[in-house]
């Protein structure tokens, strides 16, 4: 019998697949929508966390890994047949971890699916401050928003007055380091990829 309720019930599990490496421009038919029975239980004496996703963040490095990367660096491939991940937001309905307790919110890497089993709980932060929208969590005050702030501040450290020149002025983090350099006084100069991501700071 399924449920819609709490841990330990067994429910319908919707999640998004990579059917095999995309190759040239990305298409629906690339990916597959499938629906699983899973119970909502974390693996006796894991430390896993499991979470009901509530926002997904969608970014281009999730094109990058959806190909077949040769070497694999910074980025690897997903392999086909896998959960397509991205950094998500969820709400806990179960752990194994002692950082995380049922009910806490968190911002971390998720699976692209109904519910996410968390094997990796170092890659999560508990969310402090839910006064604002959770959504922030995927950008501002997420991944992007720490990039934009550490190496804005931290490695630019640039003054009052100054030039700050962005690449990828359009992007995640460069919109944000653009906003940070207004804010601090630096006159900013970004570049984009194409004429129709141009846009002028105010």
């Amino acid at each position: 019998m399924e449920t819609d309720g709490g841990a330990g019930n067994v429910v319908r599990n919707k999640k998004l697949m990579l059917k095999d490496y995309i190759k040239g421009s990305p298409k629906e038919s690339d990916l597959h929508l499938t629906t699983e029975s899973i119970e909502l239980k974390v693996p006796q004496g894991s430390n896993a966390v499991l979470v009901k996703v509530l926002y997904l963040s969608i970014d281009p490095y999730q094109y990058i890994r959806s190909t077949k990367i040769e070497k694999p660096g910074y980025f690897s491939s997903y392999s086909p047949g896998s959960v397509m991940a991205s950094y998500g937001v969820g709400r806990v309905l179960e752990s194994g971890h002692s950082d995380f307790q049922k009910g806490d919110l968190v911002w971390g890497t998720t699976g692209w699916e109904e519910y996410s089993l968390i094997t990796e709980p170092e890659t999560l932060f508990k969310i402090q401050h839910s006064d604002v929208p959770l959504s922030y969590y995927l950008g501002v005050l997420g991944m992007p928003g720490l990039t934009a702030y550490v190496g804005f501040y931290e490695f630019c450290a640039a003054k009052k007055g100054e030039t700050v020149f962005i690449s990828s002025a359009f992007g995640a983090v460069g919109q944000l380091v653009g906003q940070l350099a207004k804010l601090t006084g630096c006159y900013v100069v970004g570049s984009a990829g194409s004429q129709e991501k141009v846009f002028h700071f105010s």
